[in-house]
């Protein structure tokens, strides 16, 4: 095994440790080593070599690739686009010192994010309250509206997006089932009738006021007519989920300490489309025709009969300690650049607050409806990705309710490019060819981008009146 860096891992090695209950000088005799050295690699004053780390990894009983894994990096980058705002001053904070803060002590860096995120929505309730008190037309709208769905949305960030608990649970119910994969619609009707006693039915749309309704009394779980099949069977396991592994999801729910009801809320409905998720598309059955097809996502539709989106998603949850699948992104994004869904097991960082990169090719997509787009990308830390684009619409049935559009992104680094069919035909070996994208304008350090919509926070701009470039913000 080669590292191309010095490992410090002090202080992730320390929460491992007290995780375990052992003490500093039981672990050092487990490890072979002496207590002042493991003491000093726990204060980051000498880095971990191989044959340590390996003893580690087998002592503590922890993945290899979870333990080196930079899981403080998307951490750092949240911080560093918080602490950009200007109500924290002018001066930057290093990244050295960042990257300290979010190691030493990851749960503060959290809760500052938090604290961070709450202050952003007072405020913007306070610049609408006043927006409508000076047009004196509407009604207050309450500005923590969306809080609650951040905060499920951080929570499933920093899981990476993977839940073994539930995961496991939806593979071994495929397996015990006999559940037919890419079949699996009829199954789930009979699976439900057979040991829930809930009768499944078709409705039009006028005699029912969603997607989905379930009434526990009656024993009957109504689908409307205008999803399409992948759809139907989604929903379906979804109920299975609530019905058959609502004790498993309940104790996911009270691991994630979150701070409202409408929060816990929230995160049972994730949990019971994750499963739903993982139940159609069963962990190593799915990973394994994955790497076969080399994530070739319409593929995928057809083995498991799913969506688009659904395989796309389900392609960035395959981090299962031991069975790691390609690392993706997977976003979604409206048509006016609203992300709705972002989850990603890659160093690729999603914005948190304000619009994304308007050289990203999920933006493109919707000029080009049902087209795969792939784009060569490159971010402001030097790491390139393949960039996969397409948009999905949702059915409006009738022409007073036009469809939905949505855009879906996939991603993942150039170093699996031999892992993905996208990547043929891009000159991975050309800098030039990869588009430079960044997170957002306002904390972007590209400072020759001709499509950057506002100067970034913190900088200094230079007007002169006597030339015109091209560069929409010139800097001092």
């Amino acid at each position: 095994m080669a590292m191309n860096k010095k490992l410090f891992l002090g202080y992730k090695l320390r929460r491992l440790r007290e995780g375990k209950k052992l003490s500093q000088a039981a672990l050092a005799v487990l490890l072979e080593v002496s207590p002042s050295y493991l003491n000093q690699i726990e204060n980051n004053q000498r880095p971990l070599t191989v044959p340590v780390l390996l003893r580690i990894a087998k002592v503590l009983d922890v993945d290899l690739a979870t333990l080196v894994e930079d899981e403080e990096s998307r951490l750092v980058a949240d911080l560093r686009e918080a602490l950009n705002d200007p109500v924290f001053g002018s001066g930057s904070i290093g990244l050295s010192e960042l990257r300290n803060a979010a190691s030493a002590s990851p749960e503060l860096a959290k809760r500052v994010l938090t604290l961070y995120q709450t202050f952003r929505q007072l405020d913007e309730r306070m610049q609408s309250l006043t927006e409508n008190l000076s047009s004196a037309t509407g009604e207050e709208r309450g500005g923590h509206a969306h809080f609650p769905y951040e905060e499920v949305r951080d929570f499933f960030y920093y899981c990476n997006n993977y839940f073994g608990p539930l995961d496991e649970a939806a593979e071994a119910l495929v397996e015990e089932e006999g559940f037919r994969l890419g079949q699996m619609h009829n199954d789930l009707v009979a699976y439900l009738e057979n040991r829930h006693g809930v009768r499944v039915r078709i409705v039009a749309e006028d005699d029912t006021a969603g997607m989905r309704t379930f009434e526990p009394g009656a024993g009957s779980l109504s689908l409307s007519a205008l999803l399409s099949v992948p759809s139907r069977t989604f929903q379906l396991a979804h109920q299975v989920a609530l019905l058959a592994y609502h004790e498993r999801i309940e104790e996911v729910v009270a691991g994630a300490k979150l701070s409202s009801d409408d929060a816990r809320s929230i995160c049972r409905v994730g949990l019971a489309n994750y499963f739903a998720g993982a139940l159609v598309m069963p962990y190593m059955a799915f990973a394994n025709q994955a790497k076969a097809l080399r994530h070739d996502i319409e593929q995928l539709q057809s083995r498991f009969g799913a969506s688009f989106e659904q395989v796309a998603h389900r392609l960035s949850t395959l981090q299962r300690p031991g069975a790691r699948g390609v690392p993706f992104y997977f976003v979604r994004v409206d048509m006016a650049g609203n992300i709705t869904k972002r989850h990603s097991a890659t160093r690729f960082h999603f914005t948190r607050f304000g619009g994304a990169c308007p050289l990203w090719n999920v933006h493109e997509a919707f000029a080009q409806p049902g087209k795969i787009l792939v784009q060569l990308a490159r971010m402001p830390d030097s790491i390139s990705y393949i960039c996969v684009a397409r948009t999905v619409s949702k059915r409006g049935g009738s022409y007073l309710r036009p469809d939905r559009q949505f855009a879906v992104g996939l991603g993942c680094e150039t170093a699996y490019a031999s892992e993905v069919v996208y990547s043929a035909g891009l000159d991975l070996a050309s800098e030039q060819a990869a588009v430079p994208i960044g997170v957002n304008c306002r904390i972007c350090e590209r400072d020759d981008c001709r499509q950057r919509a506002f100067p970034p926070i913190g900088s200094h701009i230079s007007v002169d009146e006597n030339n015109r470039s091209f560069v929409p913000y010139l800097f001092a």
